[in-house]
């Protein structure tokens, strides 16, 4: 019997929607049962290496058991191995390795005392205690505790405290306030306490700031042993706040619903904390007429409805007030305290990982469906002559008026078409900071061409920016008799400028057409930021090679072109490095031996 099983090249057309963003996915066979789980730092790509030629005799068995690959995005790489781990427990996929020696990630204790002490440990004890983490990279809660030592020390003999003559040696290092000889009274000792309870609970805003200016000073004095320890110390901050996000000390089960719209497709994603663990997501689609609030509503009942028995302890909506659903579950559930908005930092991280996979999701939805309907409302609230099935974009991107660059993408029908995409190098600022004056050279380079070479014209060219950037382009378009639908969308509250108009357009958020004209202006950003940071590397890189005696600018220019990158330089031979450069063979070796060291 046929089991109608998708083929590679199925596979290969459906990641090609697939994001680029971290996150994890997963992997079933034709039962629906889970055979792999796994983490990526972009899941376009990793999910599509399953599918290139090559692969060893056990990948190459569990693609033949695909069937379907679900995936769910996350902030960072990091924040997936955490999800990955808790999704891995739960189903022990038959692919993923199974480890049952039951062992479990370290934690941070405060302990419960008259002058409490903060360790790491694997145990957890009942005895009134504070918790956080746990955390995964076991040389992070070293450096966490490393980093709590020098900020805030606390005592750090074992067991009940007892009474001194003389301070012991963690106080004349600077690791400990003696409270033992009343150096410290509780009052100040605890002050201290609450300090280490706020930076473990992420409430550690204030805290990088100091870090971070003390890292910069350091720097500017070239004290650079100091600022990578002030760095790495920011860095474990960061890390922990993440790790809190996925998992928590917090047994209630919750479940956090986002979703997202655009006309009348809707996406609902579900995430779900169960024992304090991020466990994945449900991903729903449907069309809706009605208002927002009122699609969350009959979301939710129907999916707290009588096919699914056994609630969460509590549900979390984002800041929706939906007062109906409080009766529903009053009467229909016996709940009276179910429905929250998320308050807490760890309930808002979750709550907005859960609006992000609907995002995307809904971004995925109209991309199947291409983006006509969006495209007609468009049309109308713009005034447009026709159609806006081709529309291509500029933003422009720069570091402190350096390495400053354009970006031009190109939509057809609503999706990016890649092909089409361009960048250009600002050649008229000479270092200063104009974004008019880079928008206009860029529309002028742009549209020059499409009169000399008499390309296909668009159907409406978007700016990222506000009034003054349209008026900019808008000059440009009319000093070449060009007369091409021109409007800017600026980021800050996402209105719509058109040429000669004061007022802006204000659209309701989630309304199609708006949906579209930011998908494009946010195209336009990362491709245009992309590009400026590479740049910057291309100069750093050639910074370094052109302190190698016999390696100038147009030498070192010429390797970066060849092989991109001080590493790809490297792994070449010193033969095929002369060859290149047009230099001998003892500079190039001269070469291999400064990039050896400074690779390592």
């Amino acid at each position: 019997m046929k089991d109608n099983k998708p083929n590679s090249d199925d596979f290969k057309n459906k990641i090609k929607e697939f994001p680029t963003s971290p996150g994890i996915y997963i992997m079933k066979n034709k039962y629906k049962d889970i055979i792999y789980v796994g983490k990526a730092r972009n899941l376009k790509s990793r999910v599509g290496s399953y599918f290139n030629s090559g692969k060893d005799i056990k990948t190459s068995f569990l693609v033949t058991q695909i069937h379907t690959i679900e995936y769910t995005v996350t902030e960072n790489e990091y924040e997936a191995l955490l999800l990955e781990n808790n999704l891995i427990k739960q189903w022990k996929p038959r692919f993923n390795i199974d480890l049952k020696d039951g062992k479990s990630y370290p934690v941070i204790r405060i302990t419960k005392e008259k002058y409490p002490r903060v360790f790491r440990t694997r145990t957890i004890i009942e005895d009134g205690s504070s918790y956080y983490g746990p955390f995964p990279d076991v040389k992070n809660i070293d450096r966490y505790i490393e980093l709590i030592d020098k900020l805030f020390p606390l005592r750090k003999g074992s067991g009940r405290m007892k009474q001194r003559d003389s301070p012991c040696l963690y106080y004349h290092i600077k690791r400990c306030p003696a409270p033992c000889v009343d150096y410290i009274d509780e009052e100040q000792y605890n002050a201290r306490v609450r300090k280490i309870k706020s930076l473990l609970s992420g409430k550690s805003v204030m805290l990088e700031k100091e870090l971070k200016k003390e890292m910069l000073e350091a720097s500017a004095q070239l004290d650079f042993e100091k600022a990578a320890e002030l760095r790495d110390s920011i860095v474990a901050i960061s890390r922990l706040n993440v790790e809190q996000r996925i998992v928590d000390f917090d047994s209630k089960s919750r479940d956090y619903i986002g979703f997202a719209y655009s006309g009348k497709d809707y996406s609902f994603a579900v995430m779900q904390m169960r024992d304090g663990k991020l466990l994945g997501r449900d991903i729903f689609r449907t069309s809706y007429g009605g208002e927002s609030q009122d699609a969350l509503t009959e979301f939710i009942i129907q999916y707290y409805g009588t096919g699914r028995k056994e609630l969460p302890e509590k549900i979390f909506i984002g800041q929706h007030e939906v007062p109906l659903l409080v009766e529903f579950f009053r009467l229909e559930k016996h709940e009276d305290n179910i429905l929250f908005q998320a308050e807490e930092k760890r309930d808002k991280s979750v709550m907005k990982m859960s609006e992000d996979n609907a995002l995307i999701d809904l971004d995925k939805l109209l991309m199947e469906k291409g983006n006509i309907p969006a495209l007609e409302e468009l049309k109308r609230l713009l005034n447009l002559p026709k159609l806006p099935r081709r529309i291509e974009g500029f933003d422009i991107a720069q570091l402190n008026g350096q390495f400053t660059v354009s970006s031009l993408v190109s939509f057809k029908d609503g999706n990016p078409d890649k092909k089409n995409y361009k960048r250009f190098k600002m050649k008229s600022l000479d270092g200063k900071i104009d974004d008019y004056k880079s928008i206009s050279e860029a529309v002028s380079r742009r549209y020059t061409r499409v009169l000399n070479e008499n390309l296909e014209r668009p159907d409406l060219i978007l700016i990222d920016g506000g009034k003054g950037q349209v008026s900019s382009a808008y000059s440009v378009l009319q000093a070449l008799g060009m007369d091409i639908p021109l409007a800017g969308l600026a980021k800050r509250d996402e209105l719509i400028y058109l040429p000669g108009r004061d007022k802006p357009v204000d659209l309701p958020e989630g309304n199609p057409a708006l949906r579209v004209l930011q998908y494009v202006r946010d195209e336009t950003h990362r491709f245009a930021t992309n590009y400026n940071k590479t740049l910057r590397k291309s100069r750093l890189s050639l910074s370094s090679l052109e302190s190698v005696p016999g390696i100038g600018e147009k030498r070192g220019l010429k390797l970066i072109k060849s092989y991109g990158s001080l590493q790809g330089i490297y792994e070449q031979s010193s033969k095929d490095i002369a060859s290149t450069a047009g230099i001998n063979i003892e500079i190039a070796e001269t070469l291999k031996a400064y990039l050896s060291e400074k690779l390592k």
